[in-house]
């Protein structure tokens, strides 16, 4: 089955990962391109139909969706226009893969998966939501690893970086001056936190958490901080710490077990049976890892070929993903104040 698809946006991700996933994918067939202004639609893509706000009649977003040869649609817009574009293909009837985080709140997340779910969408058209991170080799080995070790004792997750002015990223106009909440830690952070609850697994998925944030460069409002302790359904606590601006570097997702422990870094992860020693290590390389957006993109038109949604495409899992975040940034607006979860799945 061929599905004929349209990517909604010519941003960084867009054109470096959703192009390359969809032209690889043998259920897709790429039919057109939309942006905001049609010479950023052309630097994406000029061999198929494009779609702009300033190419005039009969070329708008609204245009695209009336087109019967395209039944979905990939979306990579800031965060804060995504919802009305969402909103729009689910009510002409196109499934639709949206970039992460699911909203820029929880609210606005409840409000979207609300339409979703009502008599609004056509021909039980799908909404499923990108995490990358769900599909990347070392995550899914290393998450396989924690279930033969027993049961959880603690965790600790770190992710060190520094975004510095002039970076490709930071250089995108909506992440410079961020009018939602987190700046980066939302953008990013919701990544790391899909990647330690695909870790921590069923038995140890968080309940509550406290948090302390801040900002360490001015250039990265309004916080790049934040450093965190997660209470878990099975009793036991870790801590998960991410920063865009520090001296600090790395990344680490270290799962403490009954058995051992499991640690997930880059392209690699370590095993240890027993207590944390270098002669009872375990490393396991990914080193052809890439940022499984293709395995992801793969998955979802998978998915609407079988008329089945992913589950772990689902909008909750997205908002689950997007409480911790929030509620993280809201312990650290009141000084670590206690916040519970009640989206965990």
């Amino acid at each position: 089955m061929s599905i004929g698809v349209a990517i909604i946006g010519s941003g960084i991700f867009a054109k470096e990962e959703h192009l390359p996933a969809v032209q690889a994918c043998e259920h897709l067939s790429l039919k057109a391109i939309y942006s905001r202004s049609l010479k950023s639609a052309q630097a994406i893509n000029s061999s198929v139909d494009l779609y702009s706000d300033d190419s005039g009649s009969g070329k708008t977003y609204y245009d695209l969706l009336l087109r019967s040869d395209i039944q979905a649609v990939v979306i990579a817009l800031p965060i804060l226009t995504q919802p009305e574009y969402i909103e729009a293909a689910l009510a002409a009837g196109k499934h639709v893969l949206s970039e992460k985080p699911v909203a820029k709140d929880i609210q606005s997340a409840e409000r979207l998966i609300q339409y979703y779910k009502s008599d609004k969408v056509k021909g039980g058209a799908t909404w499923a939501v990108a995490e990358n991170f769900r599909y990347l080799g070392s995550f899914l080995f290393g998450a396989q690893e924690v279930k033969k070790l027993g049961r959880v004792l603690g965790f600790r997750i770190k992710m060190f970086g520094n975004v510095k002015p002039g970076g490709k990223y930071f250089e995108t106009a909506w992440r410079k001056k961020p009018e939602y909440q987190g700046g980066f830690l939302l953008d990013g952070g919701v990544h790391f936190v899909a990647g330690t609850r695909l870790l921590l697994g069923e038995e140890a998925r968080p309940t509550s958490l406290t948090a302390y944030t801040a900002l360490l460069q001015e250039h990265l409002p309004p916080v790049d901080t934040v450093n965190s302790v997660w209470q878990t359904k099975s009793g036991v606590s870790g801590t998960f710490s991410v920063s865009f601006g520090t001296t600090l570097s790395g990344s680490e997702y270290v799962i403490a077990c009954e058995k051992g422990s499991v640690t997930v870094g880059f392209k690699k992860v370590t095993v240890r049976h027993g207590e944390e020693k270098e002669d009872n290590a375990v490393v396991t390389e990914f080193s052809d890892e890439g940022s499984g957006v293709k395995e992801e993109v793969a998955s979802w038109a998978e998915s609407v070929a079988s008329g089945t949604p992913n589950p772990k495409q689902s909008p909750e899992e997205a908002l689950a993903d997007l409480e911790i975040l929030e509620k993280m940034l809201r312990s650290g607006e009141g000084q670590g104040k206690p916040e519970g979860l009640q989206y965990q799945i």
